[in-house]
């Protein structure tokens, strides 16, 4: 019984997955799911019932039994076997609708975004591969695919991985979950990238972060407007969203969402087109008051409850707290739905800045532990409004 239920639970699980109709669409699983639930049935009736007259049981019964015991083995050896299914089942429910390699015996969160350029999820190992991409899988694929031609760019500033498995080919840009790169590690990633590519036609590049979403599209965006195959920044990304999703599992967008690594391809736009691939002049800017638009249904809804944080180079250069107004004043706009901090004393920035929001009075905390934040670039300031 107990090998039963627990073939009835990993079906469940994969139907509820694949969906009804597409599980059902296969002759194999239609078998499997009619052995699961006739061995239930035949098995608890056996064992909840009186049997003192099984000598009475029709031949024809016994031959049925006996038959059922060889497929009950069946179901045994493929319960064993239905590990492998489950974790593909888990990687597939992680990975969501993003478009995925299934071809020649792989299958992988792996997109080519080009024929040169790849974009997949972290290269994992120990209990992450268990829902991500098995890293002896993907140097198996990329192996098998674009042995000797193929260099890996690791995205994650949180976590590594042996650079053996990939030939040593591997190059490391510190990027933040849900964060931006610098404008330097942008233009020495190109470089490295055009470097690469120049030296041999079959030569690819992959990308990846952890999910292979946000900072890998954000510099998938970036390599593809260097090499002059989209002219700018809103076209890349919203060709890359397009091939990174799956359509075909659900309508859920799987591009660059976050507005400041999108931002930042469009930095990388004006620095190739206007500085000749090279950092803009350094603008100091005084930031002296921050506005916040549709503060409404945001913790108190009139800014009170917020502390902000501005952070260049990863240090906190200025702090305040809008609740006791220490190094700020706070003026909320009902008519317009909107508030403005005036900071006392604000800090004179330059470079990539960014600015966290936290609040006091319990609003979802996302990422690093805050509500929300964005980045800029002081180079790009316009009309002193970022």
């Amino acid at each position: 019984i107990t090998i039963c239920c627990q073939s009835l639970i990993n079906h469940s699980s994969i139907i509820i997955f694949l969906r009804f109709k597409v599980y059902f669409s296969s002759k194999l699983n239609i078998i499997d799911a009619c052995i699961v639930v006739v061995t239930l049935v035949v098995t608890m009736i056996y064992a909840f019932s009186d049997l003192s007259g099984a000598s009475l049981i029709p031949r024809y019964m016994v031959t049925f039994l006996r038959s059922l015991r060889i497929l009950i083995l069946v179901r045994i050896f493929r319960l064993a076997s239905q590990k492998k299914e489950i974790e593909k089942v888990t990687r597939r429910m992680v990975s969501e609708n993003k478009r995925r390699y299934q071809k020649d015996g792989f299958d992988l969160d792996l997109t080519y975004v080009t024929e040169r350029v790849i974009a997949m999820s972290f290269p994992s190992s120990g209990k992450q591969a268990l829902y991500r991409n098995p890293i002896r899988e993907v140097a198996r694929f990329l192996d098998t695919k674009h042995l000797d031609h193929y260099k890996v760019f690791n995205l994650c500033s949180e976590k590594g991985y042996d650079p053996k498995f990939f030939h040593y080919r591997v190059e490391r840009i510190m990027i933040d979950d849900h964060n931006v790169p610098s404008l330097e590690d942008m233009l020495r990633y190109t470089a490295c990238v055009r470097e690469w590519m120049a030296a041999d036609s079959r030569n690819v590049i992959a990308i990846h972060c952890k999910g292979g979403k946000g900072r890998t599209g954000t510099m998938v965006c970036t390599w593809l407007i260097d090499s002059d195959q989209f002219e700018n920044a809103q076209e890349s990304l919203d060709y890359f969203g397009e091939r990174r999703t799956d359509k075909s599992m659900s309508s859920k967008f799987q591009g660059v969402e976050t507005p400041s690594q999108s931002r930042y391809v469009s930095y990388y736009e004006i620095m190739k087109n206007q500085y000749n691939r090279q950092l803009p002049p350094q603008k100091c800017l005084k930031i002296k008051s921050i506005q916040i638009h549709s503060i409404a249904g945001v913790g108190k809804g009139n800014g009170s409850d917020l502390k902000v944080k501005i952070i260049v180079k990863r240090e906190l250069v200025f702090q305040c707290v809008c609740a006791n107004l220490q190094n700020c004043a706070v003026f909320p706009d009902t008519g317009n739905n909107a508030v403005i901090i005036s900071l006392q004393e604000g800090p004179v920035v330059t470079g990539d800045v960014k600015v966290m929001f936290e609040s006091s009075a319990g609003l979802p905390k996302g990422y690093e532990d805050c509500p929300f934040y964005f980045w800029f670039n002081t180079s790009f300031v316009e009309n002193n409004r970022a």
